[in-house]
């Protein structure tokens, strides 16, 4: 029998109070006063969709701010298809317990259509890596820990957000368990449900173009899986992506392969063959244990914020060209729209309003970020729509002083101190890669 559970807005629940303060410090909850109404008998209420990086991250942030905290995620045991490249800079930002790691690679090659290799990490520093994970890992360790802050992981699917039906009125969150219907009342929704975000929809908050990425885990015998004991692979040509790159990248006891495409979802059963057939020589004899394929936006959507609704991670479209990197712009994105409301409701006691999100949340986040999403899709565009630009991005990864640049920008997630001669020498070199491999290609 289905069965209709309301919940009111007020009185709400106490909030249940951690035993202990985890990150961010609590500096980052500095009040700024506000006009905006106090809340009677209760703290601000807020719904997460989505128990990502993103959803977890904001989650933690607003229950050890103050907010009354609802934490829905559909699937706790599933994963997302994804590398699981995390950057140096999110272990300690986010405190990332070193065991979480399956491997510390400081071996990046990079292949390229015509099979030229280079060692791309000839700068690195003794203690620099490339952290690698299994989402299922990172995901259940971060919404563990919302949970520890007073967060109430609600673990159902969220099937629509209903809007308010006057100003102050609430948003009421529909979900089921067990085959009811339930209805949950909030103050403020974020959206972290991924690319076909259900919240995005219910706010109209416009479409994007999205990429496929397919991956296969394949655990390889002791012998092959010890050459990628610290190595991550990554190979560009059409016959493994016409508008991406494709990638090895080992695990614990197996590797991902896998690829992505925007421009040919169809075939990307074929570009997953052809990255099979180019690495067979080195993972010959395994078996592949799990295959996934999921949707990756490509730029961010055209609306991010509406009334007390706001969207992070893969569903505001925060993954960067070039790399296709997510898993620490959800989880940076979450925690900035998580201290963006703690800031805005004075820790919980007020109620919040559409400008308080853009103001301590998507302005701030532009501020930081957007340029870096600009300047990426521009690469993308000039070196990998052809062979030939995907020939001159390999050479000139070669380049030790565009290996720095590179790895210190990811590394540290800001830009790093460039040198103007070294800068105009690699327009240079740009200039001459171009014309060789545009040879190369004919």
């Amino acid at each position: 029998m289905t069965t209709i559970q309301t919940l009111p807005l007020r009185p709400f629940a106490p909030l249940k109070t951690p035993s202990k303060p985890l990150l961010p410090k609590p500096s980052l909850f500095k009040i700024t006063a506000r006009a905006n109404p106090p809340i009677s008998g209760r703290k601000l209420r807020a719904a997460v969709v989505g128990g990502g990086p993103a959803g977890s991250s904001a989650a933690e942030v607003l229950a050890r701010g103050g907010v009354e905290t609802f934490l829905f995620e559909r699937s706790p045991d599933a994963a997302k298809p994804c590398g699981g490249a995390i950057p140096l800079c999110m272990l300690d930002e986010f405190s990332i317990p070193p065991e979480l790691i399956d491997r510390k690679v400081t071996h990046v090659k990079i292949i390229s259509p015509s099979n030229l290799t280079v060692d791309f990490g000839k700068t690195q520093k003794p203690h620099e890596f490339i952290s690698m994970l299994r989402r299922e890992v990172l995901d259940s360790f971060l919404r563990s820990r919302a949970e520890s802050t007073g967060a109430t992981l609600v673990k159902s699917l969220v099937t629509n957000v209903e809007l308010p039906s006057s100003p102050g009125a609430p948003y009421v969150v529909n979900y089921a368990i067990d085959g009811s219907r339930r209805t949950l009342a909030v103050d403020v929704v974020v959206g972290a449900d991924g690319a076909n975000s259900r919240v995005a929809k219910s706010i109209n908050a416009g479409d994007y173009s999205c990429a496929i990425a397919f991956q296969e885990r394949i655990k390889l015998p002791d012998y092959r899986m010890g050459y990628y004991q610290n190595l991550a692979e990554m190979y560009f040509g059409n016959d493994v992506s016409p508008d991406f790159y494709a990638w090895v990248f080992p695990k614990c006891d197996h590797v991902a392969v896998g690829t992505g495409t925007i421009c040919s979802k169809k075939n990307i059963k074929l570009y997953q063959h052809g990255i099979r057939s180019r690495v067979m020589p080195k993972i010959e004899g395994g078996k592949v244990i799990k295959v996934e394929a999921h949707p990756i936006p490509e730029h961010p959507r055209p609306i991010r914020v509406r009334g007390r609704v706001a969207l992070v991670g893969d569903a505001a479209g925060y993954v960067t060209k070039c790399s296709g990197e997510g898993i620490y712009f959800a989880a940076k994105s979450g925690r900035m729209c998580g201290e963006g409301i703690v800031r805005a409701s004075e820790g919980g006691e007020r109620m919040i309003e559409e400008e308080d999100l853009r103001r301590e949340y998507l302005k701030e986040w532009d501020k930081k970020y957007i340029g870096t999403f600009r300047f990426l899709d521009v690469l993308q565009g000039v070196f990998y729509g052809s062979n030939a630009g995907r020939e001159a991005l390999v050479e000139l990864c070669g380049d030790e002083y565009v290996q720095r640049m590179t790895f210190e920008s990811y590394l540290y997630k800001k830009l790093a101190d460039g040198n103007r001669w070294e800068d105009a020498r690699m327009v240079t070199n740009t200039i001459g890669s171009f014309i060789r491999c545009k040879l190369l290609a004919k």
